[in-house]
């Protein structure tokens, strides 16, 4: 199994959930925008990443790499176990991607990902629909210790990484949601990733 990644970037994400999983992996610090490879773009058409390479299956979406990772660590009990827990951890991950990591991927593009002719100043705009995902994500957390189960899971990389993404990027994340991520980085697979990406890049 091979993941190409770069920095603190989504492949992060990806990153901690095979240690997680505790898969035997091989990393790829990957170049991208002007400087990705044609080897590269063969395996994902955008330039972006994480890629994830498993024999002949390709995962370019970050979120479907996290599912498959933690589906291939059955003994680890990273993902739903029932239907019920399945169906709040799909509302959880889907909200993330589509609303919660939104304006951050927004604040990137605009900031360096768009060619200069398409940059605009989205800042605001980005604050004002963070603050309103979070609102939401704080009520959908509601009686929870963990982002989708009484335990830790999948969902709960995916979460942290994101609200780590936030606070990094300058989005006010209340006291609340920072508490969540902390907890969630002091676990040893989240050092261990750490480690890999700060000796790889």
């Amino acid at each position: 199994m091979k993941l190409y990644g770069r920095g603190a970037s989504r492949s992060f994400r990806a990153v901690w959930a095979l240690k997680e999983a505790g898969l035997e992996f091989e990393y790829e610090s990957t170049q991208l925008l002007d400087d990705v490879t044609e080897e590269y773009l063969a395996l994902n058409s955008q330039g972006k990443v994480p890629t994830l390479v498993d024999g002949d299956l390709v995962l370019t979406e970050s979120a479907a790499i996290l599912n498959y990772v933690g589906r291939k660590a059955v003994d680890k009990a990273l993902m739903p176990l029932n239907d019920h827990e399945q169906a709040q951890f799909d509302e959880m991950c889907f909200f993330i991607m589509a609303e919660l990591e939104q304006p951050l991927w927004t604040l990137v593009k605009h900031r360096f990902a768009l060619p200069e002719p398409y940059r605009r100043d989205v800042v605001e705009t980005a604050a004002f629909e963070f603050n309103k995902a979070q609102s939401a994500l704080t009520f959908l957390l509601r009686n929870r210790t963990h982002a989708a189960t009484d335990r830790f899971t999948m969902a709960d990389v995916l979460l942290a990484q994101t609200l780590a993404w936030a606070e990094s990027s300058g989005q006010s994340v209340s006291t609340e949601l920072l508490q969540y991520k902390n907890a969630q980085y002091e676990r040893t697979a989240c050092k261990e990733a750490q480690a890999l990406i700060e000796e790889q890049g």
